[in-house]
C-alpha cells in the first residue's frame, strides 16, 4: 500500500504545457503515474505525451474522472489554481512552487481545510509512493535513494531528503511513501496531519522525519506521539542546529521567531515523546536498524 497516491490515482496536471510541466509529466508517466488530463488556459485540444489538455479544471473533470491535481504554476498564480481545483471537487493537491505570498498561503490553507482536502506544499519536491507513482519532480532513477521499502518519510528539505533517504537505503531499508511537506512559512499540510496516514498504512513500519529550525511542526509531532495518535517508531533528523537566532537559513520557514522554533527545543520535545533523534544523517539508518532489524 501507500499513502496519498498509487498507480490507480487519476492525476491532473495544471500547467502541463509549460517547460517543467511537460518535462516532468513524461517522467511521472514513465514511473507509473496515471496522468489522465492536463490544464493550460488557451491550450485546449493539445496533448502532452498523449494526455489531453483542457482550458479549465472544470472542463477536464467534466470529461475525465480525476482524483488529484499537481500544480506547475508560478507562486503568484498558486492560490487561483488551487481554488479552481477545490471548486472542481479535487481533494488531493500538490503545489510545487516556492515563495507563495504569505497572505495567499493563509487563505489557501483555510480553503483546503474547509473543503476537507489535503494540499501538499508549497516549496516541495512533491509526493512519491516508491515503485508506484509520483506527483512532483523526483530523480527516481537514483536507486541509492529511491528504493521501495517499509519506511515512511516526511520532510521539509529537498537536499537533505536525498542524503538521508540514501542512508535509509544504505542500512538495508527502503521507503513506502515520501511526503515533501515543503519549506514555506505556511505549510498547507503539516507533519502531524500526515502521521495518521502512516499510522494506518500496514506497509509502513516506521517513519523518518526530516525537519529543521523554525515553526512548531516537529513539536506537534512529539505531541501526536504522546497522545498515541502515532505509535510506530519514529526517527528524526533536524537541520540547522548551529543556525544563529533571527536568521533565515535556506527556506523561508526556517527562522526562529519570538524565542520559538529552535532545534534544541524540537529535539527535547521529540526525545521526551519517545522518538529517536539522529545527530548526523548517517545515524538515521543506524537508528532504524537498531529498532527494526528484528521486525522487518
Amino acid at each position: 500500500m501507500s499513502i496519498i497516491l498509487d498507480q490507480s490515482t487519476r492525476v491532473l496536471v495544471q500547467g502541463i504545457t509549460g517547460k517543467e510541466g511537460s518535462f516532468w509529466t513524461k517522467h511521472m508517466m514513465d514511473y507509473g503515474t496515471n496522468v489522465v488530463a492536463g490544464v493550460t488556459p488557451g491550450r485546449e485540444g493539445q496533448n502532452v505525451a498523449g494526455v489531453p489538455v483542457f482550458h479549465t479544471v472544470k472542463r477536464a473533470v467534466r470529461n475525465i474522472p480525476v482524483d488529484a491535481s499537481l500544480l506547475f504554476v508560478p507562486p503568484r498564480f498558486a492560490k487561483e489554481a488551487l481554488f479552481e481545483a477545490l471548486e472542481a471537487g479535487i481533494k488531493k493537491v500538490v503545489i510545487l512552487c516556492d515563495g507563495i505570498p504569505l497572505h495567499d498561503a493563509i487563505q489557501m490553507r483555510k480553503a483546503a481545510l474547509n473543503a476537507g482536502a489535503m494540499v501538499i506544499g508549497g516549496n516541495t519536491s512533491g509526493v512519491i509512493s516508491m515503485g508506484q507513482a509520483m506527483m512532483g519532480f523526483f530523480p527516481y532513477w537514483l536507486e541509492r535513494v529511491y528504493r521501495p521499502g517499509r519506511i515512511g518519510i516526511m520532510t521539509r528539505s529537498g537536499s537533505l531528503t536525498n542524503e538521508i533517504t540514501a542512508e535509509v537505503v544504505r542500512a538495508g531499508f527502503g521507503a513506502s511513501s515520501l511526503i515533501g511537506i515543503g519549506g514555506d512559512p505556511v505549510p498547507l499540510t503539516r507533519f502531524a496531519e500526515v502521521l495518521p496516514l502512516f499510522q494506518e498504512d500496514p506497509d509502513t513500519d516506521a517513519v523518518v522525519l526530516i525537519g529543521e529550525l523554525g515553526g512548531t511542526m516537529e513539536e506537534e509531532v512529539a505531541e501526536a506521539i504522546e497522545k498515541k495518535i502515532f505509535t510506530k517508531p519514529l526517527v528524526a533528523f533536524l537541520g540547522g542546529r548551529t543556525a544563529p537566532k533571527g536568521k533565515k537559513m535556506g527556506h523561508a520557514g526556517a527562522i526562529i521567531t519570538a524565542g520559538k522554533g529552535t532545534v534544541k527545543d524540537k529535539i527535547i520535545a521529540l526525545k521526551n515523546a519517545g522518538a529517536l533523534v539522529a545527530e548526523r544523517p548517517r545515524q538515521v539508518g543506524i537508528l532504524l536498524e537498531s529498532i527494526l532489524t528484528s521486525k522487518i
